[in-house]
C-alpha cells in the first residue's frame, strides 16, 4: 500500500475507509461487474455453494463486510430456509442492497466486524467476501467470529490474491496497476477509492500466509481454494467442536 494513502487502513484511519465506500455505493455494484469482467458473481456462486455442501439450508448465517449484500442475496437463492444477518460499517451500502432481498429471515445491521453485536456461539456460519482487506487488525476479527460461532461452526472468507505474485505471465499485475483504478476513478469520479483498492490488494497476504494466520488466532482447521488462477481465493476455517456431550 502506498505511504501516505488518505485511506491506508490503519487503526486510526478505519473512518476514512468506512467513509470512502459510502461514497463509491452508488456506483459499487457496477464498477464490482465491470472491473472484474462479471468473474465476481461466479466467485460468490462458489462461496455460496461450498456453503450449501456442508450446511443444512436452516442455518443461522451472517455475512460480514456485507456491502450491498450481493452475498445475501445469493444464499437466499440457494438456502431459503437460511436466517440471514448481513453487517457492515456503510449503511448506505446495506441500504442500496436491500432492493435485492426477498428474505423474511434477513436483518442489516451498521456495526464493526471488531464489535460483533451477537451473542457467543448463536451463529452457525460466517462469510465474508473481499472486506478482510479493510479490517486492521485482523486478529481481533478473528477473535469476535470465534466467539459467535457454534462450535464446529464455520467461517468462509473470499478475497482476492496477493498481487506480489505475477499472474498470467504479469497482465493481471498490469491491470491491477494501471487499468482498474483509472477505469474505476473514471466512472466513480473517485480515483483514490480504486487507487486503494489496487494498493490494497498488492500489499495483501499471499494464501498461505493467510491460512497461518487463520490458524493462529484459534481456528481448528483452515484450507483454501484457488479461483481464477489465482486472483482470488476461497478460505474455509472451522471452530473447534465442543468436547462436552
Amino acid at each position: 500500500m502506498k505511504s501516505g494513502s488518505p485511506y491506508q487502513n490503519s487503526l486510526g484511519q478505519e473512518h476514512n475507509v468506512g467513509s470512502m465506500f459510502v461514497r463509491i455505493t452508488k456506483w459499487y455494484d457496477l464498477l464490482n461487474h465491470i472491473l472484474s469482467l462479471g468473474t465476481d458473481l461466479y466467485w460468490r456462486s462458489q462461496l455460496i455453494k461450498t456453503i450449501a455442501r456442508s450446511h443444512p439450508e436452516n442455518i443461522q448465517l451472517l455475512d460480514l463486510a456485507a456491502g450491498t449484500l450481493d452475498v445475501c442475496k445469493a444464499t437466499q437463492k440457494k438456502m431459503s430456509q437460511a436466517s440471514i444477518l448481513a453487517l457492515d460499517l456503510a449503511f448506505p451500502m446495506i441500504y442500496q442492497g436491500l432492493a435485492k432481498i426477498s428474505h423474511l429471515r434477513f436483518l442489516g445491521l451498521c456495526a464493526d466486524a471488531k464489535k460483533i453485536p451477537i451473542r457467543d456461539e448463536s451463529i452457525d456460519c460466517v462469510t465474508m467476501a473481499f472486506g478482510i482487506r479493510n479490517i486492521v487488525p485482523r486478529h481481533i476479527a478473528y477473535k469476535e467470529i470465534l466467539r459467535i460461532l457454534v462450535p464446529g461452526g464455520s467461517l468462509y472468507i473470499l478475497e482476492f490474491g496477493s498481487g506480489q505474485q505475477k499472474i498470467g505471465w504479469g497482465l493481471y499485475n498490469y491491470y491491477l496497476d494501471h487499468i482498474l483504478p483509472k477505469i474505476g476513478g473514471l466512472i466513480s469520479g473517485d480515483p483514490k477509492a480504486y487507487s486503494y483498492l489496487s494498493d490494497s490488494i498488492k500489499s495483501f497476504p499471499k494464501a498461505d500466509e493467510l491460512q497461518s494466520e487463520i490458524l493462529f488466532s484459534g481456528f481448528h482447521r483452515v484450507t483454501f481454494k484457488s479461483l481464477s488462477f489465482g486472483i482470488a481465493y476461497l478460505h474455509m476455517a472451522t471452530k473447534a467442536p465442543s468436547l462436552v456431550h
